[in-house]
């Protein structure tokens, strides 16, 4: 039996070696079929095809090793699909072959661009052939963006323009540059350039997928995507901006499915693996979202989102130290992330750095719009170092059902030390930004608008030049000189920022149909976006559109979770105005349970009560929410209703009047129509 297993052991190796011999031997040498597969490789390139015209150009090179055009233009295919290295490699046997070395210069630089070598792109630059030299000008460019010389990049794009006005691909990389340098109206103009002059190039249409996102929206952008796929079904890169896209948008489904596409693409893609850990940790699956991000490898550790998912799931399994690190780093190079700071606050709260974590949130919570959240984690980080007094001073705060005026992060120094830096930086808005915000801080309002409009002229294609302009208009309180400037922000950027703003502005100046208009735009491009689903419902609220409110709290419950007071109460209103109490009742009580000091839950859970019938249990916490808030006219309203219906005409008649009192208050005609009927 051991010679047996022998024998089979060795008959086995040998078929082994066979095996591998036959795979990994080189196909028999076919000039002919060589020759024909470059010609339809070069054609595939022609058609914006880069992954079909790769596997074409392995057909010819395996044919014929030593074709120097075959090794060439497997080369510009692997450059077209970002692989810097085997293009050098490739390059390199073609020059072995008999390829000129200085006619693959511009090339070269390409594949050192790729590899991250900008020192060796910027010298094959230079030696690019004339007849290439619009390729090597875009290379050029390329290297002196990465190196952050601006200056020289906009001057050799603007060289490789007059030699080759009509070259998609250059303007494709002035769009790509001008949003660089964040100037989105150049870049989107550029783009519109590069796909009429070559309407299937990918990089292109990609591209301009990218700036009709920012622009318009989700869905505006899924078209573009689409296009490059239709050229190259396989494109990377056209795969990782749909499958984002589509998660964004919240067709998660779909995301998955061009995900595992890019996958195939590019095996190990780092980009597909986190956009799969966003959608695991989206649905709850914090260990499978955990796993996905370590198989990145650190591909994409650059990337502020990666960081900050990474910093959620270290938190979710107790690993603080951990979370404080990558979060540190976030709010260090991102200093007006939000969310990176209240997370960062909670680990600290987690590892007993109370005083840590209150300086960390000190520049939110400075804010009057600061959320109930970011004040609740202040609250307990007072309560940590014994100052009850301010713990309940910022309990206080994130209890109110109103917000007051959003306001920026205070200036770190003096108008007169910042108005000198300005003028040793002159036309850099990193430099007067400050300057505007210490003018703002001690009342001058004039001078921080001619800072504020001097920004715009030299920036006018920088959204965040506008955003700027239109606060401050605001603080002037002049909303409707303020929405013009948020309306030039919004034709280059129209994310949920320069919405919300775009909405209010236009809402203050007495036009609420137009804001309502600019914010169903919005949601029709963005039908997820958790802030705009929250203003329209409580819009639909507002208006008594019980109905489609209900169904939007329930998208916005799909979104966010069960855990949100806020939500509940919302949701509770809409059911009980519906006429579906239990369900009214059921949302209240969960609206309370999460924040029974907070006067809009109180109020949500004992509105629901009364409109189910039980006014005994309805009255108490009513009661309780007209404490919490007395000069909130919407809670008395309720109240009042509650004491007619008990027959406690004095009560019901006081607390209606105390609603009337209230200039803003809209249900004027029901209110006094109950004053009298009281009397």
């Amino acid at each position: 039996m051991l010679r047996r297993a022998l024998v089979l052991g060795g008959a086995l190796g040998v078929f082994a070696i066979l095996l591998g011999w036959l795979l990994l031997a080189p196909a028999r040498q076919d000039p002919d079929a060589a020759q024909e597969a470059t010609a339809r490789a070069f054609a595939l390139l022609a058609a914006d095809n880069a992954t079909s015209a790769r596997n074409a150009a392995l057909d010819a090179v395996r044919s014929d090793p030593a074709n120097a055009e075959a090794h060439r233009a497997l080369a510009v295919a692997m450059l077209a699909l970002g692989d810097g290295l085997g293009a050098e490699a490739e390059l390199q046997r073609a020059v072995d072959s008999g390829t000129d070395s200085g006619q693959l210069a511009h090339l070269r630089a390409h594949a050192f661009l790729l590899q991250g070598n900008v020192d060796k792109a910027l010298a094959e630059s230079d030696r690019t052939d004339a007849r290439f030299r619009p390729y090597g000008l875009r290379m050029r460019a390329r290297a002196l963006t990465a190196g952050g010389d601006y200056a020289g990049a906009l001057a050799a794009l603007d060289a490789a323009i007059r030699i080759a006005p009509r070259d998609a691909d250059v303007w494709t990389d002035v769009a790509r540059f001008k949003r660089t340098a964040g100037d989105l109206l150049g870049a989107i103009q550029a783009s519109e350039q590069a796909v009429k002059l070559a309407p299937g190039n990918v990089d292109a249409l990609v591209l301009r997928g990218v700036l009709v996102r920012t622009q318009f929206g989700l869905i505006a952008a899924l078209p573009w995507f689409e296009a490059a796929l239709a050229r190259d079904p396989a494109d990377h890169d056209a795969l990782i901006e749909y499958a984002a896209t589509l998660g964004d948008a919240g067709q998660t489904v779909a995301s998955l499915a061009a995900t595992r596409r890019a996958l195939d693409a590019r095996p190990g893609s780092p980009q597909a693996l986190y956009l799969q850990a966003v959608i695991a940790a989206r649905a709850g699956r914090f260990d499978l979202a955990r796993s996905l991000l370590e198989r990145t490898g650190g591909g994409v550790d650059s990337l502020p989102g990666a960081q900050l998912l990474a910093a959620t799931l270290d938190l979710q399994a107790g690993a603080n130290e951990q979370a404080i690190g990558r979060l540190r780093g976030i709010v260090g190079a991102q200093p007006l992330n939000l969310s990176a700071r209240k997370l960062l606050a909670l680990a600290l709260l987690r590892t007993d750095a109370a005083r840590n974590a209150i300086d960390t949130l000190r520049p939110v919570v400075a804010r009057g719009d600061a959320d109930s959240y970011a004040l609740t984690l202040v609250a307990r980080g007072f309560e940590r170092i014994g100052d009850r007094a301010a713990a309940a001073r910022f309990l206080d705060r994130a209890a109110l059902p109103g917000l007051a005026e959003p306001g920026a992060f205070r200036a770190d120094d003096s108008a007169a030390v910042l108005a000198a830096d300005v003028a040793e930086r002159p036309g850099d808005p990193a430099a007067t930004l400050p300057l505007i915000r210490a003018l703002i801080d001690q009342g001058d309002m004039a001078g921080a608008l001619a800072h504020a409009r001097d920004v715009v002229a030299k920036n006018f294609g920088a959204p965040a030049a506008h955003l700027l302009l239109g606060d401050v208009l605001m603080l002037m309180a002049r909303p409707a000189d303020a929405s013009v400037a948020y309306r030039n922000a919004a034709d280059l950027r129209f994310d949920s920022p320069t919405m919300l703003r775009l909405v209010d502005a236009q809402d203050r100046a007495g036009r609420r149909a137009e804001a309502a208009n600019t914010l169903a735009l919005f949601l029709s491009q963005n039908p997820v976006d958790i802030a705009a689903l929250r203003l329209s419902a409580h819009w639909q609220l507002a208006a008594g559109d019980y109905e489609p409110a209900i169904d939007t709290l329930e998208r916005l419950r799909l979104r966010i979770g069960d855990g949100d007071a806020a939500l509940n109460a919302e949701l509770a209103y809409a059911y009980a105005g519906a006429g579906e109490a239990e369900a009214a009742a059921e949302f209240g009580e969960a609206a309370y349970a999460l924040a029974p000091s907070n006067p809009a839950a109180a109020d949500a859970f004992g509105w629901a009560l009364y409109r189910g019938g039980d006014l005994p249990g309805a009255v108490e916490l009513l009661q309780k929410a007209v404490a919490l808030a007395p000069r909130h006219p919407g809670l008395r309203w309720h109240l009042a209703q509650v004491y007619a219906d008990l027959d406690r005409r004095g009560d019901a008649r006081a607390q209606a009047q105390a609603a009337l009192a209230d200039p803003g208050f809209p249900d004027r005609a029901a209110a006094t129509a109950l004053v009298a009927k009281m009397g």
